[in-house]
């Protein structure tokens, strides 16, 4: 953004799903210049009409904003400065290729998702217009229109860094945006960052879903914590081995433990504790109850492939994406008796000292 776009930059969330919807209605209620666009036909065509509603857990927040369908991207005319993508990782490339075309030249591209999708997007707009980013916010929307956030602002939680060293300076700029939904943190390493939330995600989202529970629900099943724990012990030795350095995410404290697996232990319980309420459901879960495919190959998946080129294995997160697969080719349900086969696979990897 140039220092004449700082003052009233043009913002577009492409992907306006639960996630996306509550943060953009946020900017547009301080009257920040932004545009929503989803692939959700009747999710616009209701914000078009009643304005964008989000409940929180002691307010409710109402928005008038302009949306998009996808197919109006084209006839859009005025560039963008700063782009939100919010879409799932696995539709990281081509949304990035749709608003290419109306980004600016010195604009942004910021990537609200799961997985390390900010190579992704710079190998589509180039590093210097890539921001990666991380989001910690329990959602949920099942209604068009109408989205169901159970973190407010004190609660939420966002992590922003450049890809290119030169543009890490304007990060900041985009970073005061992002405060009007919740706590925003600048690092100079978010690789390391994208990875300790993958991961959590690991740890959390599939494991879950494969059970068909809650997340606290989940992590409260005979055994099922020491599966989620184990998945997340291999997700750290994919982080560390392709790079990573531990580091607090989520708001904890800098002092928290530097050993990988009391890191894992301790992370996931802060999410448990402070992000998740009882009826917290994943990402993956309210992917799967749509009929939707979920994030599975690149959350668990991509823990097996990192492993795989240093030459290791990841037995616990390979068994959770073949019972995930399964589940989405419809050989399997979700449903709490596949916990046997997970949890036998990280007795077997991860046995109890």
């Amino acid at each position: 953004m140039s220092s004449e776009t700082n003052k009233n930059p043009r913002i577009a969330f492409l992907g306006t799903g639960a996630q996306g919807a509550s943060i953009a209605a946020d900017f547009a209620l301080v009257g920040l210049n932004v545009t929503f666009i989803d692939q959700w036909p009747a999710h616009i065509e209701a914000i078009k009409e009643n304005g964008i509603t989000v409940n929180l857990p002691n307010r409710t927040i109402n928005a008038k904003v302009p949306a998009l369908h996808l197919c109006q991207v084209a006839e859009i005319k005025q560039l963008f400065d700063v782009v939100f993508l919010v879409v799932k990782a696995y539709d990281t490339k081509w949304a990035c290729e749709l608003i290419k075309p109306v980004l600016a030249d010195d604009g942004f591209i910021v990537g609200l998702q799961n997985g390390m999708t900010h190579e992704v997007i710079a190998n589509v707009v180039g590093r210097k217009r890539t921001i990666g980013a991380v989001i910690q916010i329990a959602s949920n929307m099942w209604v068009p229109g109408i989205v169901n956030r159970q973190n407010d602002h004190k609660e939420s939680w966002f992590a922003m860094g450049a890809l290119e060293p030169a543009m890490q300076n304007r990060v900041e700029d985009v970073a005061v945006l992002l405060r009007n939904s919740g706590r925003v943190e600048v690092t100079d390493d978010i690789h390391s960052a994208k990875w300790m939330k993958l991961v959590v995600n690991a740890a959390e989202l599939i494991p879950s879903a494969i059970i068909d529970t809650a997340l606290n629900d989940a992590a409260l099943a005979p055994d099922m914590l020491k599966v989620m724990r184990a998945a997340g012990y291999e997700a750290m030795q994919a982080a560390l081995a392709d790079g990573a350095t531990i580091m607090p995410i989520i708001g904890m404290s800098p002092v928290m433990s530097n050993h990988p697996e009391r890191y894992v232990d301790e992370i996931l319980d802060e999410v448990l504790r402070t992000f998740s309420r009882e009826d917290t459901l994943t990402t993956s879960l309210q992917d799967w109850r749509k009929g939707r495919r979920a994030e599975v190959q690149e959350v668990n998946g991509l823990v097996v492939e990192v492993l795989a080129v240093h030459g290791r294995k990841a037995p616990v997160n390979k068994k959770i994406v073949e019972i995930a697969f399964a589940i989405e080719a419809g050989k399997r349900k979700a449903k709490p008796e596949n916990s046997k086969d997970m949890i036998l696979s990280a007795a077997e990897n991860f046995p109890d000292p």
